[in-house]
């Protein structure tokens, strides 16, 4: 979605497009220029909030934007047209960046200062040259190269031995090195005010699509990602494929998208009826019975009737079916599908054997 061709043929004829953008297609520098502009107070952010349940309102993210001019060949014709860069951030992702970025270097700097430590079992680094190599090793090993200074320091200790069997006394030298390190405030600073940090591009004008209506709609997109790895791993598991004639590979993958199909249906009826009650669902999680949601998975739906049994009674005369009652979670679920909850009596019925 993001390539400058796929964007170019929906721009064409007069589509629209959004999409986040890597980094990678960008221009060199282009979103540090744009966040230098912000910073420097030439730019003012403009605030993305929701409303909570309560009335209060949140701020999500905030933007800005700026106009670039794109040029493309489409079908032998060369097509122009200017495309929206919105720069956001997210809140919560910057700060969810932080933590994680000031978790690394704690546990940098807890690692490196252990390797002035004595005790049993450690022993001192002599030089430092291999202290050197430890050290960096540690700071690339948690990606703060820059966010960490350091200073080695060689100690030599004389040390009097006395004369023994013929050996003159001397005076040896016991070495070892040390390191000493602190964080870069001001580094990090720098580097926390960039997490977060996302491009997205669209060719729609902003008088009908704002920067707080895109970024609303781009969190609320369909991913057809998530549905693919349904059918890679649980509970579809298309792959490792076991079968070796080509007709049975594709049979089972006709046969796995259409189960796809039916996990998506179900998790999409569910959420809309939910969403249209204002309403959440309890009972889902195992370990938090009392936990609610509005946006359960299929998954997790149909993980609530797995303690359903029927069973089959056949004698000479008739044959006799037997299925588990529905709790009110699984009768809730039935009904947040469209379901009648006649559907699972049905399998409860007494049938005769034919004479």
């Amino acid at each position: 979605m993001a390539s400058r061709a796929t964007r170019a043929c929906i721009a064409a004829p007069g589509d629209f497009y959004l999409g986040p953008l890597p980094q990678v297609p960008l221009a060199e520098g282009e979103l540090a220029a744009a966040l230098e502009a912000v910073w420097r107070g030439e730019q003012t952010l403009l605030p993305v909030v929701r409303e909570r349940p309560d009335g209060t309102t949140e701020l999500i993210a905030e933007g800005d934007e700026y106009p670039v001019p794109m040029s493309q060949e489409v079908g032998g014709e060369v097509h122009s047209w200017t495309e929206r860069r919105l720069i956001v951030r997210s809140v919560r992702h910057a700060q969810a960046a932080e933590a994680a970025l000031r978790a690394r270097v704690a546990k940098a700097m807890a690692q490196i200062e252990a390797l002035n430590q004595r005790g049993r079992g450690k022993k001192r680094v002599e030089e430092r040259s291999p202290l050197r190599q430890a050290v960096v090793a540690m700071v690339q090993r948690y990606g703060v190269e820059n966010l960490i200074w350091f200073r080695l320091t060689q100690h030599a200790t004389p040390r009097p031995v006395r004369a023994y069997r013929g050996r003159p006394a001397r005076i040896e030298e016991k070495r070892h090195a040390t390191v000493e390190v602190c964080v870069d405030e001001v580094a990090v600073e720098a580097a926390v005010r960039r997490l977060g940090w996302r491009v997205y591009g669209t060719n729609q004008p902003g008088a009908s699509l704002a920067l707080a209506q895109a970024v609303v709609a781009s969190r609320s997109e369909y991913r057809v990602e998530r549905s693919v790895g349904r059918l890679k791993g649980c509970p579809l598991s298309l792959t490792p494929m076991s079968v070796q004639r080509d007709d049975h590979a594709t049979g089972l993958i006709r046969l796995l998208s259409i189960a796809l199909r039916v996990l998506t249906l179900v998790e999409f009826v569910g959420r809309r009826q939910l969403a249209a009650e204002g309403a959440q669902l309890a009972g889902l999680y195992a370990g938090n019975p009392r936990r609610e949601t509005a946006r359960p998975t299929a998954e997790r739906l149909l993980e609530a009737f797995r303690d359903i049994t029927l069973t089959i009674m056949e004698g000479p005369q008739q044959t006799a079916r037997h299925l588990t009652a529905l709790s009110p979670l699984q009768e809730r679920i039935l009904e947040i599908l469209g379901f009648s909850p006649a559907l699972s009596t049905r399998l409860c019925t007494v049938s005769a054997e034919p004479p």
